[in-house]
């Protein structure tokens, strides 16, 4: 039996991310996707609980013969629902993306991308995400399909530690292939916020969130350095965020 691999994403199940990830999981195994039928980036580990989540069958990939779900709901809540509800076994690997932006460094934390990944790893599922330095909604993901493969196929095989996802991030595409993976840790940075404000035809002001992306790191062993240098970033992420050198303290 066909390993059976859960697709779903944060930039909704109409994005050339999807489409490409799909494509490339189609020959490892068999595919069902649960995607949202919007954009929901930066949505973080959202869940919907004040609204009815929403689903129906859609044909995107009906030529490929997978089945494909678009739901209302955030990247987590797809996950859930295609656990609980949508499948009838359970999946032997999820993965989330192509994100159309990088999901490295503090990222995580906001990213619905990785969310979808962690929310699997919450239920018992081994998964990964993978994003692409590429913020474009014609970004070109081709460069990564080799790597993909080794990924998914490795954790199909090999299996995942409990509570851990795979955040995968590739650089932009270049004149040159990425060089190889490199196995780091997470950058240290933040954001640093900007807001615009401005008026809307009624006199009222708004704003817009802008800003930028704050390295606070010099390592030679992060997903920033690694992408910055041409490699597919992978990094181990938990979703225990316990710090236990501290709570030994605090018991001590």
């Amino acid at each position: 039996m066909k390993p059976l691999i859960l697709i779903t994403n944060d930039d909704g199940i109409t994005s050339k991310g999807i489409a490409f990830l799909v494509n490339v999981m189609h020959k490892i195994g068999e595919v069902v996707v649960v995607a949202p039928d919007s954009p929901q980036s930066g949505m973080g580990h959202a869940i919907t609980i004040h609204d009815p989540l929403k689903y129906h069958e859609s044909d995107l990939f009906e030529k490929l013969n997978i089945k494909a779900y678009q739901c209302s709901g955030t990247p987590a809540d797809c996950v859930k629902l295609a656990k609980n509800h949508i499948l009838d076994r359970l999946p032997d690997l999820v993965v989330s993306g192509i994100n159309h932006g990088s999901n490295s460094s503090v990222s995580i934390l906001y990213s619905g991308t990785m969310s979808a990944a962690l929310e699997a790893t919450i239920e018992g599922l081994p998964a990964v995400g993978f994003s692409v330095c590429d913020y474009s909604h014609d970004a070109e993901f081709t460069h990564t399909e080799s790597l993909i493969t080794q990924v998914a196929s490795k954790v199909i095989d090999q299996g995942l530690p409990k509570g851990v996802a795979l955040n995968v991030n590739f650089p932009k595409v270049s004149e040159e292939p990425i060089k190889g993976i490199k196995y780091c840790r997470q950058a240290k940075g933040k954001w640093q916020e900007e807001f615009d404000e401005r008026v809307d035809p009624s006199g009222r002001k708004y704003l817009w969130l802008t800003g930028k992306y704050v390295l606070s790191d010099e390592g030679e062993d992060t997903d920033e350095w690694a992408i910055n240098n041409n490699y597919a970033s992978v990094v181990p992420a938990k979703i225990d965020l316990t710090d236990h050198e501290y709570l030994k303290e605090l018991l001590s």
